[in-house]
């Protein structure tokens, strides 16, 4: 347990359409973890479950070898959460919502708050409705970083923050992390930003993990390959090969060398081959389509 800032074992929530799980999911502490996938993946649903907004429908939550629920004060206190779905308008000013949230954790830094909020060009006195989108995400992230947890948990963080901005969280992150004394857990489309500043990631679809290990671990089991083969030759449903387009006796595919190789692309008739290394994002959409 004490590697893991977060242990997710068996979990599963059951909706009408759809259904998490089951999932198992690790990650490490000290670092920042890339928690990806499609739209409707689950990725917000699992972090509901963390965050205890939901009852799981079986498995287990554990943070910093505490269970989510039997201890979820003592974990909630670890745990700075940020999501452009949280609204703080009803407190009126910047200044209101930052007093109200301080008084829950023990461990609030005000002089770092103010650090943070010269950064992100925020004032105590600016009313939080006419905030701009983004600088609502900023105040969001503020409220969420001031009591410097132990754990950060981002759901789309950067979601329409300007190039400036984005660089300007991505900094903070990494110094949070800086030692490796804390820990980030970021949900977000933004897989450049991920492949860049993320130590380790976990990929999801429809609900199961499909990947998860260090970032140059996961980007390097991967390579695009391509080819010329037979015309009708169809490669969708071979295992550890992945079709990203195709035209006549021409074709492109995401190899997983774990579990396939060029060895196998050479027994199915192709020749003139080449290969190329591949980005996250690369990885993302090729594994999302097939």
């Amino acid at each position: 347990m004490k590697e893991h800032a977060i242990e997710i074992r068996g979990l599963r929530k059951n909706f009408d359409h759809f259904s998490l799980g089951p999932l198992d999911m690790n990650v490490p502490r000290g670092g920042i973890y890339g928690f990806i996938g499609p739209n409707g993946s689950g990725k917000t649903t699992t972090i509901d479950l963390l965050m205890g907004m939901g009852m799981e429908s079986a498995g287990e939550i554990q943070v910093f070898g505490l269970h989510h629920r039997k201890n979820e004060v003592e974990v909630k206190r670890q745990i700075g959460y940020a999501s452009p779905d949280l609204n703080f308008e009803a407190w009126g000013q910047v200044g209101r919502a930052i007093q109200f949230t301080r008084g829950f954790y023990p461990s609030w830094d005000q002089s770092y708050c103010e650090k943070l909020l010269s950064a992100f060009t925020l004032t105590h006195s600016q009313t939080i409705k006419t905030l701009s989108f983004g600088s609502k995400i900023k105040l969001a992230l503020v409220l969420a970083l001031s009591h410097r947890p132990a754990l950060l948990i981002l759901d789309e963080p950067t979601v329409g923050l300007d190039a400036i901005s984005k660089q300007q969280v991505f900094s903070e992150l990494l110094s949070a992390v800086e030692g490796g004394e804390r820990t980030v857990l970021i949900s977000s489309h933004g897989l450049t930003d991920i492949e860049r500043f993320a130590d380790s990631v976990g990929m999801i679809k429809n609900g199961k993990m499909l990947l998860e290990g260090t970032t140059g671990e996961v980007v390097d089991r991967f390579r695009m390959v391509d080819f010329i083969g037979s015309p009708g030759a169809r490669w969708e449903h071979t295992a550890g090969f992945y079709l990203v387009g195709q035209d006549q006796d021409r074709t492109r595919v995401l190899v997983d060398l774990k579990l396939g190789g060029l060895d196998d692309i050479k027994a199915h008739g192709a020749h003139e081959i080449s290969t190329s290394p591949v980005t996250l994002e690369e990885i993302a959409v090729a594994l999302g389509k097939n």
